[in-house]
């Protein structure tokens, strides 16, 4: 009797611990943000890189591979960011130059609600202004300086991670118990082999995305075909959000070009159809279980990191998510936690082996 009080005394004191031991982590990364979101960046990207790093490092000198591999992926990166600065810089000019149509359909618009007893230039008024466009643009050059120093950080990071993998895999093997260091050294390749499997699938579905979409625009007349795709490509990699961002731009733009509500709506309908067979249908079938986390956490996560560390969150967030399901994974006692918000087809293990 005594034992039975004791143990649960003790589950319970486990139980209170862990839930203070989260919300603790959880206000140190929020707290934090500027020195563990570029230490979960460039985790990601050492993961992403490190199978070019070991396969170069064995056939030329170490510090000559690094170079060869932050050069490549320097090029990606600025790659990537000029074609959506790009894109995102035409349709911003597009909508400048379209602005008395936009302008005549605001009018409009406020008549109808007018008449219907909603007044709308009271509040435009009051909350957009000269003060307010000039702060906004002030905020936007000062996101745009932060964004450059926090890649700097990353890439520093990158450079000493990538120099001391083999290292640290020596370190945990010689430092800590033999099962401790097979749950850090195996979920560790694991995450890694997920992330690349993850990056690569995200890229084909975002290229098919941006296809897609470049061809529906083209078909049905809208403007600027070419630069919708490279926002619904770079956007896609951002679960639920950058999708939905990537159907309402182009949908304005064609109510303002078409001046009707009906073909606005046919295009925004269109849109959802195509992400939703791309990412509700074609993306699970081809990454299989292996990558499939329950719908309802990668929503969670990509709004739970959104308002944890901004933008970069809304895209590392699916990743860290699976980096905790695949370490949960390594270990009896929590591999529950990967079976309920992981594969939501998969039985458990449990049941499946009975």
């Amino acid at each position: 009797m005594t034992d039975t009080i004791s143990s649960g005394a003790t589950g319970r004191l486990t139980f209170y611990v862990g839930i203070l031991t989260t919300i603790a982590v959880v206000a140190s990364l929020y707290l934090a943000t500027s020195v563990f979101a570029p230490v979960a960046g460039a985790l990601f990207i050492i993961a992403l890189a490190w199978p070019i790093q070991d396969w170069l490092q064995q056939r030329m000198p170490r510090l000559l591979a690094l170079a060869i591999v932050m050069c490549a992926v320097v090029v990606v990166f600025l790659g990537f960011a000029a074609t959506v600065a790009w894109g995102f810089g035409r349709v911003v000019r597009a909508l400048i130059a379209e602005a008395p149509r936009f302008q005549s359909l605001y009018d409009a618009a406020t008549l109808w609600l007018e008449g219907r007893g909603i007044v709308v230039d009271g509040v435009w008024t009051e909350h957009f202004n000269l003060r307010w466009l000039i702060a906004t643009l002030q905020s936007v050059t000062g996101r745009v300086n932060t964004t450059i120093t926090f890649w700097l950080v990353v890439a520093v990071y990158v450079i000493l991670g990538l120099l001391e993998v083999r290292t640290i895999e020596t370190k945990i093997r010689a430092l800590v118990s033999s099962d401790a260091a097979r749950i850090a050294i195996e979920g560790t390749r694991a995450t890694a082999e997920r992330f690349r499997r993850y990056m690569m699938i995200r890229t084909w579905m975002s290229i098919a995305t941006g296809v897609t979409v470049w061809a529906l625009a083209s078909l049905s007349g809208l403007a600027l075909a070419p630069e919708w795709g490279v926002i619904a490509f770079a956007l896609n990699y951002i679960p639920f959000i950058g999708p939905f961002i990537a159907t309402v731009f182009p949908t304005f733009y064609a109510l303002a070009q078409f001046e009707s509500w009906q073909a606005a709506l046919v295009v925004f309908a269109c849109l959802n159809v195509i992400q939703f067979v791309i990412g509700s249908y074609i993306e699970p079938r081809v990454s299989g279980s292996a990558l499939a986390v329950s719908p309802f956490i990668v929503l969670l996560s990509v709004f739970f990191w959104t308002w944890m560390w901004g933008f970069f969150g809304a895209f590392i967030g699916v990743p860290i998510t699976i980096a905790i399901l695949t370490f949960c994974a390594q270990h009896p006692s929590t591999q529950w936690i990967a079976e309920l918000f992981g594969d939501p087809d998969a039985p458990p293990k449990s049941a499946s082996t009975a």
